[in-house]
């Protein structure tokens, strides 16, 4: 069969059992699923979305990045440049605590201006944190915002990112940013939390106890006990101060 850099064509054939493979694992029927890809990989041992479908199976679907690496390694044995695979690769290795080897795969897709930047800075940013380097995590949390601009849950990243590194004013704002959406509606109170504590840090004792306070009457079913306590805490902390 013909080669087109480094990949073999597709045999049309290929493509309803692939979409049968997608079936089996998006209605739960994992077992079956990895079978039949790996039927395909044996029968298409060249084929790089194959490979590549089965090592996704593997650490997606099955929950074992370990495996689904070896896979993500043929794929790119036989096509360097599938960036999906150095994707799949850079997030089995994150999960895996393999931070140094992810960010190389991180940083080498967003060289090559890989889709899903947002994807990209989220998770590179994750990977410095656990390395401690928390200056450049900061950065990739503002990269990632400006792919998806007042999301509460980046702002909640970069404050805490921001925190990390002394600067208590701008996580104080970030919190507010990503609390002012959701004014009149339900409140994070766990948000509340994080602006109460960083306001008391910074001498604001009155907003931190209106955050405590807001946080207190937030609270939901199913909110984390600890969360109730911290809340608490910090209005008897506020009072005492």
């Amino acid at each position: 069969m013909a080669e087109r850099n480094g990949r073999e064509a597709w045999p049309p054939e290929l493509s309803e059992r692939m979409r049968e493979v997608d079936r089996l694992r998006r209605s739960g029927r994992y077992a079956s699923a990895l079978a039949l890809i790996r039927q395909l990989a044996e029968e298409h041992p060249r084929q790089v979305r194959v490979l590549s479908e089965l090592g996704q199976t593997l650490g997606i679907w099955g929950g074992v990045p370990v495996e689904a690496l070896g896979w993500y390694e043929r794929v790119l044995e036989l096509a360097p440049g599938h960036l999906a695979t150095r994707l799949h690769r850079a997030l089995s290795l994150a999960r895996l605590g393999r931070h140094p080897e992810a960010l190389a795969d991180f940083d080498a897709l967003i060289a090559a201006g890989a889709r899903k930047a947002l994807v990209l800075h989220m998770k590179r940013a994750e990977s410095l944190e656990a390395l401690g380097r928390h200056e450049e995590a900061e950065r990739d949390w503002t990269l990632a915002l400006e792919e998806d601009p007042g999301n509460p849950w980046l702002l909640q990243q970069r404050a805490t990112a921001r925190t990390r590194l002394g600067r208590l004013e701008d996580a104080v704002k970030d919190l507010t940013a990503a609390l002012a959406p959701r004014e009149g509606e339900d409140v994070d109170p766990e948000l509340l939390r994080e602006r109460g504590a960083l306001r008391a840090r910074l001498g604001d004792v009155d907003g931190a106890r209106a955050d405590f306070e807001a946080g207190l009457a937030a609270l939901r079913e199913g909110d984390p006990p600890g969360l109730l306590d911290a809340l608490r805490q910090g209005l008897k902390d506020c009072a005492s101060g």
